[in-house]
C-alpha cells in the first residue's frame, strides 16, 4: 500500500471541514507577493475575518433544525493570495473528483498500484473576493457546472450571464455602483474628473462602466483614465500623481483601485505636497476600511466612499473574540494571524522574525488587540446561506419527507439544478435586508455613502453621509472639508459664465468652454447662442434679453431748439413790427413806391420762414407733419416769387425802354399778384401731389442714433420726409431763389437811384451764401449721432437767416426813411413814362446832378412816376 505524495500536502495551505456536502472557498488570506513570490502578507480583516465569517455561517446552519435537517455542510477553503492565475492553479482542487484519474504508469515500490485518496466533491464555491479572481475562477467551474456565489466581486463582466452562467454574488455589481458614484458626482456639480483603477477586471469595468454611464447621461467629462499597473515600477505612483496634475481642475479622482494601491496613491500625493488638492470619490474596495489611510489622514481628508449596505453582525462579533489558538486549530491560517494581531511571535517556527515577545496564547481578540469587524463578513454569511436555501429548496424537491441526504442528492447533485434554486432563493440576510437574484445572478444595487473627516479634536471617522437605492440620498449637511470648509470644493473646467456670457464649447470637450461676452445689440438667448435684438429693442442690462430703445425728440429746451427759436421769435417781432408799419403808412409815397401788394407778399413769406420753426422742433405728428410739408417750402416760395416778380418787372422795364417808348406788358400789381401767386401755385400743387403719393404720418427713426454702445441708442420720433423729400420740397424755393439772382445780376446795370434793383441783388447774393453753406451741413452731418439736432437746427437757422437778410436789406431802411424821416417820405411830380425811362438812362451820365439831390429824390419821383402810369 502506498499513498501519492501529493495526497500528504494537499490539506497543508487550506482548511477542510467534513460534512456531507462540501463547499468551496476562496478567500484573499494572503497579499498578492512581490515578484517572483505568489504569497505577501496576512491580510486580517479580508482574509482571516470573512474565511471565520464562513465556517460561522456553517456553523450556524449545521445548528438549524430547520435548515438542511439531518445534513451537514463541510468545507474547503483556499487562499487566492490576491493573485488570479495563483487562485486559478488552488481552485483547480475543486474539479478533481470531476475529473477521472489515470494510474496505469503508477505502481509503488512493492510493484503495486498506488491507491488515490479521493478528493472532495465540490457542489459549490464561495468567493472569490477580487472580480479578476473570480472571472479566472469562474471559467473554469463553468466547464464542471458547479454554481459559485461571490461575496465582493462586482465587476460588472460578471453580469453577462452569457458567459459566466454559473456565477451570481450577493453584493451590487458596479454599474449600480458606478451609477451611485455618477449621481454624487452630479449632486456635488462637478462636470470635470479623472478616473483611476487598478489594472485587473474589478478596477478597468469600474471605470468602463462610470465613463459609459457618464457618456449616456452627459454633463461629466473625463479629464482623464489612468491605470494603475498590477507590477507597478518604483516612482509609478508619483508619475500617476503628475499626470493627473496636468488637468488640476480636475480636482475629483474617481478611484476603482483595490486597498493596497488605494494606500500607495495617497502616499505618493503626500509627498508630493498635494494634501488637500484632490477630492477622492472611493469605490467599495475602499469602503470604510482604516488600512489605506492609517497614516495619510490628511491627505484622505474629505474622501467619500460607496460601500454595499451592511450591518454589523453582533453574533460574529461574540464568536471571533471568543477563538483561541487552542479553539480554532480548524484555521490554519489563525497562528499567523495570531502572531500579527497580538504582535507576538509563537515559538521558534513563528513566521514573524525579530526578537519580538512571545506569544502566551492567552491574549484576547478585542481586549488585547484592536478589532472591527469587516464590511463584507455579513455578505459572506449571505452567500453561504444563499447555497444553504438552495440545497435546502433541492432537498425538499428530491428527498422530500428523507432525512438526510436521498441517494438522488448522495450520489450526483446536478449543478445547473441547484444554480436554478440558488437564483430563486428569497430570504432575509444576516443584516435583516432580503437577499434575492436577478436573472444574471446580480443582487439588487444598495449602498452607504461614506465621507472620511477629521473632527475638531483630529479623531478621524467614516461618516455616513447618505445612500444609494436606486436613487441617491444625499445628507449634504453632514459633509465636511479640509479644516472644517462647509462650502462645496469645485472640480469643474471652467466656472459658469456669467449673465450676458454665452458658452464657447472647446471641441471634444463638453465640459470646457470660453466665455464670450454678448456684444454690441446681441443678447444671450440661451446658454450657448448670443442672437440680435429686434431692430427697435437693444440688450438689457444684464444682456439676457431686450427691451425697446428709448425714444427722443427735440425738445423746447434743447440748447439745439433755443437758439433758433430764439431768432424766429425775433424775426416774427420785426416783421410783425414792418408789416404794422407798412399798414399804417400804406398811403405814403416810400409804401406805394414799394409796391404795396408785392411788399405784403414778401412779408408774408418772411413770416411764415420764421414761423416755421416752431413745427420743425415741435412734438410730430399726423397734423405737425402735415404742416410740415406745407409750410417748410411755402415761406421761401412766397418770398421769392415775389422777388422773382420784381426782379423780371425791373428788367423788362428797362429791355423795353431801350426798344420804345411803350411800357411793357403785365407791370400792374394786379399782374404782379397773378404772376406771384401762379409760381406760388406750383408749389402747392406739387405739396397736393406729395400728399396724395405718400400721407403724412409719423416714424422712429432707430437707425440715426444706433450708436456702438446700445446703452446710448435713441429711437428719433420725426415725420416721414426723407432727405430727398426735403430737397424736393425745397428745390422749387431754391429754383425761384437761382432764377431771381440770376435777374438781380442781369438789372446790375440799373441806375442805383431806380427803384429796388441793387438791394434785390445784394438779398439774393447774401441768401444763396447762407444756402450753399447750408447744404454740406446738413448732408454732411447724415452720419452723426447728433443728426436729428444738427439738421433741424441748421434748417431753421437758414430760413430764419434767409428771412433776416430779405427783412434788413429790403425793408428796414424803408421803416428807418417813414419813422425818422418823414420829410424823405413826400410825393414828387410826376412825369410820363417815356421821360422816366430817359431820366434814369442818362441818370448814369448825369450823377453829379444826382448827388446834388436829397437823398432818394430821384428814386422816389421814378418809383412814383412808374407806379402812377402802370396804374
Amino acid at each position: 500500500l502506498c499513498v501519492s505524495p501529493a495526497a500528504s500536502l494537499e490539506y497543508a495551505h487550506s482548511i477542510r471541514l467534513d460534512g456531507d456536502i462540501i463547499l468551496g472557498g476562496l478567500f484573499p488570506v494572503h497579499a498578492r507577493g512581490d515578484r517572483g513570490t505568489p504569497c505577501g502578507e496576512l491580510k486580517k480583516e479580508k482574509g482571516i475575518h470573512r474565511l471565520e465569517a464562513m465556517m460561522f455561517a456553517i456553523d450556524l446552519i449545521n445548528k438549524d433544525p430547520e435548515l438542511l435537517p439531518n445534513i451537514t455542510l463541510g468545507a474547503r477553503i483556499l487562499d487566492t493570495c490576491s493573485r488570479d492565475t495563483y487562485a486559478l492553479e488552488q481552485s483547480l482542487t475543486f474539479v478533481q473528483a470531476l475529473i477521472e484519474r489515470d494510474g496505469s504508469d503508477v505502481r509503488c515500490a512493492n510493484g503495486d498500484p498506488p491507491i488515490f485518496t479521493k478528493p472532495d466533491k465540490i457542489v459549490g464555491v464561495i468567493g472569490a473576493a477580487a472580480s479578476s479572481v473570480s472571472i479566472m475562477v469562474a471559467n473554469i467551474l463553468r466547464l464542471f457546472k458547479i454554481p459559485q456565489i461571490s461575496y465582493a466581486s462586482t465587476a460588472p463582466e460578471l453580469s453577462d450571464n452569457t458567459r459566466y452562467d454559473f456565477f451570481s454574488r450577493v453584493v451590487p455589481p458596479d454599474s449600480y455602483q458606478a451609477q451611485a458614484m455618477m449621481d454624487i458626482v452630479t449632486a456635488m456639480e462637478w462636470n470635470y474628473v479623472s478616473t483611476l483603477a487598478s489594472e485587473g477586471n474589478y478596477g478597468e469595468s469600474g471605470v468602463e462602466a462610470f465613463i459609459q454611464i457618464s457618456r449616456e447621461t452627459g454633463g461629466v467629462c473625463i479629464a482623464q483614465s489612468l491605470k494603475i499597473p498590477r507590477e507597478p515600477r518604483p516612482g509609478e505612483f508619483d508619475k500617476i500623481i503628475r499626470r493627473l496634475l496636468e488637468t488640476s481642475n480636475a480636482r475629483a479622482i474617481i478611484m476603482f483601485a483595490n486597498e493596497d494601491d488605494i494606500r500607495r496613491v495617497l502616499d505618493a500625493a503626500k509627498r508630493n505636497n498635494q494634501t488637500g488638492h484632490f477630492l477622492w470619490v472611493g469605490s467599495d474596495s475602499w469602503g470604510s476600511k482604516i488600512s489605506p489611510v492609517i497614516g495619510q489622514e490628511r491627505v484622505a481628508e474629505g474622501a467619500i466612499t460607496i460601500l454595499p449596505k451592511r450591518a454589523s453582525v453582533d453574533a460574529f462579533d461574540r464568536y471571533f473574540r471568543s477563538r483561541s489558538l487552542s479553539n480554532n486549530r480548524r484555521n490554519v491560517w489563525f497562528a499567523e494571524f495570531w502572531e500579527e494581531n497580538f504582535n507576538c511571535k509563537l515559538g521558534m517556527h513563528g513566521k514573524r522574525p525579530g526578537s519580538l515577545k512571545k506569544c502566551t496564547g492567552l491574549e484576547k481578540v478585542g481586549r488585547d488587540s484592536s478589532y472591527e469587524q469587516e464590511g463584507k463578513v455579513q455578505f459572506v454569511m449571505d452567500a453561504v446561506y444563499a447555497m444553504a436555501h438552495a440545497l435546502h429548496r433541492m432537498h425538499r424537491e428530491l428527498c422530500y419527507g428523507y432525512p438526510g441526504l436521498c441517494p438522488r442528492m448522495a450520489n450526483n447533485i446536478d449543478g445547473k439544478e441547484l444554480l436554478n434554486h440558488i437564483r430563486a432563493v428569497n430570504f432575509n440576510g444576516s443584516a435583516g435586508t432580503p437577499v434575492v437574484f436577478n436573472e444574471n445572478g446580480d443582487a439588487p444595487g444598495r449602498y452607504d455613502i461614506f465621507q472620511y473627516q477629521i473632527t475638531n479634536r483630529s479623531t478621524t471617522e467614516y461618516r455616513v453621509i447618505g445612500s444609494w437605492t436606486n436613487k441617491l440620498h444625499l445628507k449634504v449637511e453632514a459633509m465636511r472639508w479640509r479644516m472644517g470648509d462647509p462650502t462645496f470644493p469645485a472640480s469643474v473646467c471652467s466656472l459658469p459664465c456669467r449673465t450676458g456670457e454665452r458658452k464657447k464649447v472647446v471641441k471634444g470637450v463638453p465640459c470646457c468652454w470660453h466665455c464670450e461676452r454678448c456684444e454690441g445689440y446681441h443678447f444671450q438667448a440661451s446658454e450657448f447662442t448670443c442672437e440680435l435684438c429686434p431692430y427697435e429693442k437693444r440688450p438689457d442690462a444684464n444682456r439676457t434679453g431686450c427691451t425697446p430703445i428709448p425714444i427722443i425728440k427735440l425738445e423746447w429746451h434743447s440748447p439745439w431748439a433755443i437758439v433758433p427759436v430764439f431768432i424766429a421769435m425775433l424775426g416774427i417781432i420785426a416783421t410783425s413790427f414792418v408789416i404794422v408799419t407798412f399798414v399804417r403808412y400804406n398811403d405814403t409815397p416810400i409804401v406805394r413806391a414799394s409796391g404795396r401788394e408785392m411788399s405784403y407778399v414778401l412779408l408774408t413769406g418772411i413770416f411764415l420762414c420764421y414761423a416755421i420753426t416752431f413745427l420743425m422742433i415741435a412734438t410730430p405728428d399726423v397734423g405737425v407733419c402735415s404742416l410740415r410739408r406745407i409750410f417748410l417750402g411755402l415761406g421761401m416760395c412766397f418770398s421769392y416769387a415775389a422777388l422773382l416778380t420784381k426782379t423780371n418787372r425791373i428788367h423788362r422795364i428797362f429791355e423795353q425802354g431801350k426798344k420804345s417808348v411803350t411800357a411793357p406788358r403785365f407791370i400792374s400789381p394786379a399782374s404782379q399778384l397773378v404772376i406771384t401767386f401762379s409760381l406760388i401755385s406750383v408749389q402747392l400743387l406739387g405739396v397736393f401731389v406729395w400728399f396724395a403719393v405718400d400721407p403724412p404720418h409719423t416714424v422712429v427713426d432707430y437707425g440715426e442714433q444706433r450708436t456702438q454702445d446700445p446703452t446710448a441708442a435713441r429711437g428719433v420720433l420725426k415725420c416721414d420726409i426723407s432727405d430727398l423729400s426735403l430737397i424736393c420740397s425745397l428745390g422749387y424755393s431754391i429754383l425761384l431763389m437761382v432764377t431771381c439772382t440770376v435777374y438781380a445780376i442781369k438789372t446790375r446795370g440799373v441806375p442805383e437811384t431806380f427803384n429796388e434793383a441793387k438791394p434785390i441783388g445784394f438779398t439774393m447774393y447774401t441768401t444763396c451764401i447762407i444756402w450753399l453753406a447750408f447744404i454740406p451741413i446738413f448732408f454732411g452731418t447724415s452720419q452723426s449721432a447728433e443728426r436729428m439736432y444738427i439738421q433741424t437746427t441748421t434748417l431753421t437757422i437758414s430760413l430764419s437767416l434767409s428771412a433776416s437778410v430779405s427783412l434788413g436789406m429790403l425793408y428796414m431802411p424803408k421803416v428807418y426813411i417813414i419813422l425818422f424821416h418823414p420829410e424823405q417820405n413826400v410825393p414828387k411830380r410826376k412825369r410820363s413814362f417815356k421821360a422816366i425811362v430817359t431820366a434814369a438812362t442818362m441818370s448814369g451820365k448825369l450823377t453829379q446832378k444826382g448827388g446834388d439831390r436829397p437823398n432818394g429824390e430821384v428814386k422816389t419821383e421814378l418809383c412814383e412816376s412808374m407806379e402812377t402810369n402802370s396804374e
